[in-house]
């Protein structure tokens, strides 16, 4: 079980589309739970289609951005 500070939400850039483990897309009910360094690869937004690599950590979400611009 991944520990609380692991389980920080991520947001693209793109379109805004925030991935929290704790609340999934609705049409990704299926990841909850999941960090997102555990999605596969190809793993794309439920909203625009981008890739992993247009997701940066949220600096409230206990990714440990906290306080950095």
């Amino acid at each position: 079980m991944a520990q609380p500070e692991e389980m920080y939400r991520c947001q693209t850039v793109n379109c805004g589309c925030v991935y929290d483990p704790d609340r999934p897309h609705r049409k990704q009910k299926d990841l909850k739970g999941f960090r997102f360094v555990e999605l596969p690869e190809d793993w794309c937004c439920p909203n625009c289609g981008v890739g992993k690599h247009m997701f940066k950590p949220m600096a409230d979400s206990g990714s440990g951005n906290e306080g950095r611009e």
